[in-house]
């Protein structure tokens, strides 16, 4: 039998919804019907217990994952893998699972109240080191020129310039990606787009309160589903479920209080509402988020398929160990009652977790996006008080060589995901010409950092021994 309302009788009583389907009423709009959403904000919103704030999920691109969860009347598994052991509950938040076009209507219903964001760091379409709105990316130019929005902002733009229209009143828009002040830069590229656009009568509105983007950090760490995750969801529900997610017991949400209307009550299921977000998100965006991406392009050259078992080699375990601690740790301001050494403690259990199976080609991927906000602020703070980034630069150097290559150390291809991977690939040069070209990409790099000559050595040094050594020698040996 497969997941379904009706299957939900065979269903162990504990891992069933804590809110019935039938109880539900969509408040809540999500952009970008992903792995992450369905483990992290679908299940605080249904701990938080408040039916009127059902999730109307909306695809961004294919709609297999609509077609997927309509099949099991919108329901879906969640397994919490630690170890050996394993726990599991059925969601039901979803209300429905619609594409772009039905999601922007959607935005205009005046019983919505929020509209939640999880759309990959390049889906925003902005250039990583200014944070601007790339005016010239196709897709961008065209929903400029009014044609039916292609872009997450695009749509969101559409969306609540129906809601003007419809006179739905204010929501409340929260960017749920891993992005420094990812508020203030959803907020700004929404304004930019309507300034491009010539739309003011939107702008008025926007900025007469109707509409607030507060920050949010989020915190935990789901790969993408397995056969294996269906197979163990199966043998504890008694049903069948094709939608079944794996994720670890961990979680974190950490929301800005500021808000334009109602929202759901997420500080009953753990949520942290609070003034000032941006402690915790540098704290995660610098030690959890940078050392994965230290350990993804180092495991990557490596040849290994797995965060764990990048961790199980003791060179790249060090390595992280030392980043977190010489590099990222003293550029932090932690947040109140916060123990930087349990919380790398505790960080660096959770990277260990065999269960996981974490890709490394997933935490590898845009990798043009994601150094500016991990690694290259921890450079930033580091050159800026006379230090040496030493091991933040590694994870940039294991970057460069991972893109520039092509090739683990063994000579395996490796496919690099990256909407600039065209300009990244340079098989055959040598790392000062890497290093050179590569620091040349301002957007990514900026001007500050393209002329650094600390960090210009320090980069050589690491991709000379790199490419000479391999990822594994290059570690052990510091």
């Amino acid at each position: 039998m497969r997941l379904s309302r009706l299957a939900l009788a065979v269903v162990p009583p504990s891992a069933r919804p804590g809110i019935g389907p039938g109880e539900l009423r969509t408040g809540i709009v999500h952009l970008g019907l992903g792995a992450f959403h369905r483990a992290h904000q679908a299940l605080y919103t249904e701990d938080a217990g408040d039916p009127a704030y059902g999730v109307c999920g909306v695809t961004m691109r294919s709609m297999a994952a609509a077609e997927l969860l309509r099949a099991q009347d919108l329901l879906y598994s969640v397994l919490e893998l630690d170890g050996q052991d394993a726990s599991i509950r059925v969601c039901g938040m979803l209300t429905e699972a619609v594409g772009p076009q039905e999601g922007i209507a959607r935005i205009a219903d005046p019983a919505v109240r929020v509209v939640t964001t999880t759309v990959t760091e390049p889906g925003y379409r902005h250039d990583p080191a200014t944070g601007r709105l790339r005016a010239g990316d196709p897709d961008v130019a065209a929903d400029l020129a009014g044609g039916p929005p292609r872009t997450p902002v695009g749509r969101l733009v559409a969306g609540l310039r129906a809601r003007r229209a419809a006179g739905a009143g204010p929501v409340t828009v929260i960017c749920c990606d891993n992005l420094v002040g990812g508020g203030r830069l959803l907020g700004g590229l929404v304004t930019e787009f309507c300034e491009l656009a010539r739309e003011e009568g939107l702008l008025s509105w926007i900025g007469d309160g109707n509409v607030a983007f507060p920050s949010s950090m989020v915190d935990r760490i789901v790969p993408a589903p397995t056969g294996a995750d269906r197979a163990a969801a199966a043998r504890l529900l008694g049903v069948e479920d094709r939608a079944a997610l794996a994720t670890e017991p961990f979680r974190q949400w950490v929301i800005e209080d500021r808000f334009a209307g109602g929202r759901p009550p997420w500080e009953r299921a753990g949520a942290v509402i609070t003034p000032d977000v941006e402690p915790y998100e540098t704290m995660k965006l610098r030690l959890l988020n940078g050392v994965h991406s230290v350990l993804a392009y180092l495991g990557a050259l490596a040849g290994l398929g797995t965060v764990a078992e990048a961790m199980a080699r003791p060179e790249l375990a060090e390595a992280g160990r030392r980043y977190l601690e010489l590099d990222a740790a003293p550029t932090l301001v932690p947040p109140p009652g916060t123990d930087l050494d349990a919380y790398r403690e505790q960080l660096l259990a959770r990277l260990s977790n065999p269960a996981l199976r974490h890709p490394i080609a997933q935490v590898a991927a845009d990798g043009t996006h994601k150094l500016p906000q991990r690694l290259l602020p921890v450079i930033r703070d580091r050159l800026a008080r006379g230090a040496e980034p030493r091991w933040a630069a590694l994870g940039v150097a294991a970057w460069m060589r991972y893109v520039s290559a092509g090739r683990a150390d063994d000579g395996t291809p490796l496919t690099v995901a990256d909407a600039m991977a065209a300009r990244l690939a340079m098989p055959g040069a040598g790392p000062r010409e890497v290093v050179d070209r590569l620091l040349g990409l301002t957007e990514v790099f900026g001007e500050d950092l393209r002329q650094d000559g600390t960090l210009r050595t320090l980069l050589s040094d690491w991709l000379t021994r790199l490419t000479a050594d391999g990822a594994l020698a290059t570690a052990r040996t510091g």
